[in-house]
């Protein structure tokens, strides 16, 4: 007995003078006993003893529950309470009371507190979160609702520059006494990482400026407070010459160039103005308040932005900027109107000169629908046979013999009729049409100068190459195939290609003209003259004829240049000392044909020799002539053709 329980209560009970209270435990009998030990006469111990074992093991169940329970609890990383039915709390969990402190919940409280009462006084100043909370424990509490759960913020202590902390709130009930459990949990990183997504889905990325997502919301917005005044205006921006950075330069070099337009862009324009990217080198923006003629003041602003070259990679950048400009009006009913028709008035700016801008019309509208309308026909003219070439002869003027052929292509719309080249060629380069119908031009041309040589004709033919087809990559493929499918000796093939075509991208041109010589055939530079290309620029790239431009055959020149005989005079001269031909385009009177011929070009055509003819009829005539003359002239002006 000694050292046990049993003692102890005894002891105290001689001390005391009253009963003690005891469980023991019988090894024996693998039970629990509870007794009232009492102190006797003397040193008598009186015990009566009472079989507690069920009540022993059903309060050690009980507590081992409550351990388990409280273990939990306190696992959780949520800031966890369980309340009374009145909104008292009964316990909370270890990251409740990690900090005594409201950060992270509605109000603070501690065990015993009120937690229901703290949050009805937090909305009683007006905090909206807490009023909402009251507004769902009290439904919970009620068994109007199952459960509760609420997304709020906190400031985090320390001052707005701290940030602030998100938590969400929930609460359910969790016995039939209609005690509630309440949980704080922090997804401040989550709704950190929601709003980085959702800024990322609105901006563009390498500029930080809005895309084209935020751009539709901002001209929305703009277009429902205007309310039909008319005073939203989009001003659609794309650089000129941006390709030419990237492949000169670097892409690296390209992504530098448009955040520094960024930047200078989004400090040229109002505070209430909106400047966006919406991807490659375009540029938005979105101006509310401004009708047409303040949208052109904010284009010649943003000129302006150009005006100082931009010093990239150790390169002054001399840039400029065509601009398109729309303004909301009846038909402009959504963004997509707008930036369309600022786009459309963008390409048309474009189209007329590097450094322009345009206002969009209802004229320009039904231009555009009437090029969609080419566009779509265009796709299938080939395949429905709708394309014809005709033959410009090209004439020796020494001689007077016809030596070669232009192939001019022409296009007989079905209800249009016939339809100009330049209507129709800009159109198929903006819709990528000209690779696909140059081939099949290709392949007609040689197919019929193969024909004509099986025929005796000695003629070398050219073709005009777009500098879109330059630009694809496949120029070489697609001659050297046509050329090869129809048998065709490649010194009976000139490709031409005007003196701007070229200027985009000389290396590239000089890499492709360098591959086609190679295999026999000719390069001719188209319209010389018509732009800024001296002849010094011409050696350095491997062509074989200069077709001066017929402005300055004709004698009217552009108005930069004086005595127009004198500089055709010296193109030719020179022209022939770098050993290429020279040859006189357009000409239409004796006196230009004279003029090409006095100062020593070596070829021309033009209507004053002949207008352009169908294969058959330029065959019949050479065939003629060969039969008469033994030589391939032309008839006399003045004869029938």
């Amino acid at each position: 007995m000694r050292g046990t329980d049993l003692e102890a209560a005894y002891c105290k009970a001689r001390a005391t003078g009253l009963a003690q209270e005891v469980d023991l435990f019988s090894r024996l009998l693998d039970r629990w006993f509870g007794g009232a030990v009492h102190s006797g006469r003397g040193d008598e111990l009186v015990v009566f003893f009472r079989d507690v074992h069920e009540r022993r093991t059903l309060d050690e169940e009980r507590a081992a529950e409550s351990s388990l329970i409280r273990a939990v609890l306190n696992a959780l990383p949520a800031r966890t309470a369980i309340l009374e039915a009145d909104g008292t709390i009964l316990t909370t969990n270890a990251s409740w009371n990690a900090d005594p402190g409201p950060a992270g919940r509605l109000s603070a409280g501690e065990r015993c507190v009120n937690y229901l009462e703290a949050c009805r006084a937090a909305a009683a100043t007006g905090d909206r979160d807490a009023q909402a909370a009251v507004s769902g424990l009290e439904a919970v509490f009620s068994g109007r609702a199952p459960s509760f759960s609420l997304d709020y913020a906190r400031a985090v202590p320390g001052g707005r520059s701290r940030g602030e902390t998100w938590w969400h709130m929930q609460a359910f009930p969790v016995d039939d006494r209609r005690r509630v459990v309440v949980t704080h949990t922090d997804i401040t990183d989550r709704v950190t990482a929601e709003q980085r997504a959702a800024w990322q889905a609105r901006h563009d990325h390498l500029t930080s400026l809005p895309n084209r997502v935020a751009l539709h919301e901002a001209i929305t917005e703009a277009l429902a407070e205007d309310d039909g005044a008319g005073r939203v205006t989009v001003l659609y921006m794309d650089v000129d010459g941006f390709k030419q950075v990237n492949d000169s330069l670097g892409h690296s070099t390209g992504d530098l160039l448009l955040r520094e337009l960024a930047y200078r862009l989004a400090h040229r324009t109002r505070p209430t103005d909106v400047v966006g990217r919406l991807g490659g080198d375009e540029f938005v923006v979105v101006a509310r308040d401004c009708d047409a003629e303040g949208g052109e003041a904010l284009a010649r602003r943003f000129h302006g932005v150009f005006d100082e070259p931009f010093e990239l990679a150790g390169t002054r950048l001399p840039l400029t900027v065509s601009i398109g400009i729309a303004t909301s009006d009846p038909a402009h009913a959504g963004p997509e109107d707008l930036l369309r028709d600022a786009d459309a008035a963008m390409y048309a700016a474009k189209a007329s000169g590097p450094h322009r801008y345009l206002v969009f019309t209802p004229a320009l509208r039904t231009v555009l629908e009437d090029r969609w309308q080419i566009a779509s026909r265009l796709r299938e003219a080939a395949a429905n046979g709708e394309f014809a070439v005709r033959w410009q002869p090209v004439v020796d003027l020494r001689s007077g013999e016809v030596t070669g052929a232009e192939a001019l292509l022409r296009w007989n719309h079905p209800q249009r009729g016939l339809i100009p080249p330049e209507e129709f060629i800009p159109v198929a380069e903006e819709n990528g049409l000209i690779v696909p119908i140059t081939r099949w031009l290709l392949q007609v041309t040689t197919a019929q100068a193969t024909a004509w040589a099986r025929e005796g004709l000695d003629l070398a033919i050219a073709v005009n190459i777009s500098a879109v087809h330059l630009a694809s990559g496949t120029l070489v493929d697609d001659v050297l195939g046509a050329v090869g499918d129809n048998g065709l000796r490649t010194t009976g093939l000139t490709v031409e290609l005007t003196e701007t075509s070229i200027a985009r991208d000389p290396e590239q041109a000089v890499e492709q003209f360098s591959v086609l010589r190679k295999h026999g055939i000719r390069v001719a530079i188209d319209d010389f003259g018509s732009g800024y290309s001296s002849l010094s620029a011409v050696a350095s790239l491997p062509v074989d004829v200069l077709k001066v431009d017929r402005a300055l055959v004709a004698g009217a020149p552009p108005k930069r240049l004086a005595a127009p005989e004198a500089i055709l005079r010296a193109v030719s001269a020179l022209g022939s000392a770098l050993g290429l031909q020279v040859l006189a385009e357009g000409v239409e009177t004796v006196e230009q044909v004279d003029r090409a011929r006095r100062v020593g070009c070596a070829f021309a055509q033009g209507y004053q020799l002949s207008r352009p003819l169908a294969a058959e009829h330029l065959s019949g005539l050479l065939e003629d002539s060969r039969r008469r003359t033994g030589r391939q002239l032309l008839p006399p002006p003045s004869a029938p053709a």
